[in-house]
């Protein structure tokens, strides 16, 4: 005769120490529990809504700089540091933990307009409106880490003179080499004097440059007369040219999908290329009420931060043509440069009231060491989130930002306008011949054309 009984190990329901938490067995059957749907969507609603309680970005600011902070660039070697240069020729290493300044690099005579760091860390190369290139040497770790630190300068290893005035510069991701942005786009290497190599392509000025993380040989450069261009070192001549209605201000690539690009642009929009199709944008990521100055990719290519003349920080998804997120004070004026921590939980914004800014990446995220439990029900959350985001009141209180004043108007106004435009694009092509009108899509209508 068989005898069926319920065994259960001891260990599955016995606490280990009095202050845990019983285990609790439940039965999933949906029959048994038929109010599961409601109780969730009633958690989802309250995770939503503690996510806008919880909501507070702005870590702290980090004041050294008497003039306005014109660029930025990240230490890959060091996960604290950040490089910030000045209108005023100032260069300073801010150790971000400690929000103070570590060290400063003196030697520029005008505006610093280019930061760039070698790929292990160790140096750093400076451009600015002086005709000057300098290469300096990044302190250890171990210096960074001492109190006694904040009366650091530093001596510029080399200085190489140009004939013009300098706007950008990028160091390769693996290699020697670093580009530089002016009058012509320079290649230099580190134990040269002279340029390397030149490219020009037009009589104007290019104001950014950038390498491709996957590909060292290739990068991407806008210049002042509109127009987005691709190089390849491997050749001797420019690959390809692109000419868009307005200025792009900065590039930036995407780390996790090398071949894709986003451009920042004057028109308040950012334009996602793909670099072996350029006939169409991929995305047009619009908010922005103001020129787009600057834009930088997360770590994890999923995000990209912009700064903007509309004095806001925006942060948007790769594929997303609305921001996710908005940062701003009272006190923060125009942001002239942004990017995003190396482990890509925090936004370092640098702007024209002398101030860098760190904020979270995420709002209402928990700083510190998380317990398990806390964790579990951060995933939760998101997981509530995430399933019921598409109902009306999660939505709504999901997306609902509150915008100042003059960014809110503007918005309104910018919205009228592009409506008005629509319209009347509407009634040109009713009352014209069938098919003598045709209506582009707003990925290439901005596009004027493409050279090869």
């Amino acid at each position: 005769m068989k005898v069926k009984v319920i065994s259960r190990s001891t260990d599955e329901f016995t606490r280990e120490r009095s202050q845990d938490l019983q285990r609790v067995f439940h039965n999933f059957d949906p029959n048994l529990r038929t109010q599961e749907k409601a109780v969730e969507y009633q958690r989802a609603l309250n995770a939503a809504k503690l996510d806008k309680i919880f909501a507070r970005p702005f870590i702290g600011a980090m004041d050294g700089h008497i003039d306005a902070v014109s660029c930025m660039a990240k230490n890959p070697n060091y996960l604290k540091g950040i490089f910030s240069g000045s209108m005023d020729g100032d260069i300073r290493l801010w150790d971000i933990a400690n929000r103070r300044t570590v060290c400063q690099f003196p030697g520029h005579q005008g505006a610093v307009r280019g930061l760039t760091a070698s790929t292990d860390g160790s140096t750093l190369v400076s451009c600015g409106t002086d005709c000057t290139v300098r290469l300096w040497n990044v302190p250890v770790a171990t210096i960074m880490d001492s109190d006694n630190s904040s009366d650091c300068s530093s001596e510029p290893r080399a200085v190489y003179m140009g004939e013009n005035a300098f706007w950008a510069v990028d160091h390769q991701w693996n290699g020697d080499l670093f580009a530089t942005a002016g009058a012509q786009v320079d290649i230099w290497n580190h134990n040269r004097s002279q340029p390397v190599n030149s490219f020009k392509w037009g009589t104007d000025s290019v104001i950014s440059v950038r390498f491709n993380p996957g590909e060292p040989n290739l990068l991407v450069t806008s210049a002042s007369d509109r127009s987005i261009i691709l190089y390849d070192l491997r050749v001797s001549s420019p690959a390809r040219k692109l000419i868009m209605r307005t200025k792009t201000n900065s590039i930036s690539w995407n780390p996790m999908e090398p071949m894709n690009f986003t451009a920042a642009n004057e028109d308040c929009n950012c334009y996602s290329y793909d670099a072996r199709k350029l006939e169409e944008a991929k995305c047009v990521h619009k908010d922005h009420v103001s020129a787009v100055m600057d834009i930088d990719f997360s770590p994890t290519g999923r995000e990209f931060v912009t700064g903007s003349y509309d004095r806001t920080v925006r942060i948007f998804q790769y594929n997303g043509g609305h921001s996710r997120e908005i940062y701003h004070t009272k006190r923060m004026q125009r942001v002239f440069c942004v990017k995003f921590s190396c482990d890509a939980s925090y936004v370092i914004s640098g702007s024209d009231d002398t101030n860098l800014r760190l904020w979270k990446a995420k709002a209402s995220e928990q700083l510190g060491v998380l317990l398990p439990r806390e964790q579990k029900r951060h995933e939760y959350n998101e997981a509530l989130k995430n399933r019921y985001k598409h109902l009306p009141e999660v939505k709504r209180i999901v997306r609902h930002r509150h915008l100042p004043k003059p960014i809110y108007k503007a918005g309104v106004l910018r919205r009228v306008m592009i409506e008005a435009e629509r319209r009347k694009d509407q009634r040109r092509k009713a009352h014209s011949a069938p098919g003598s009108i045709v209506t582009e899509p707003m990925r290439k209508r901005r596009i004027i054309k493409e050279v090869d």
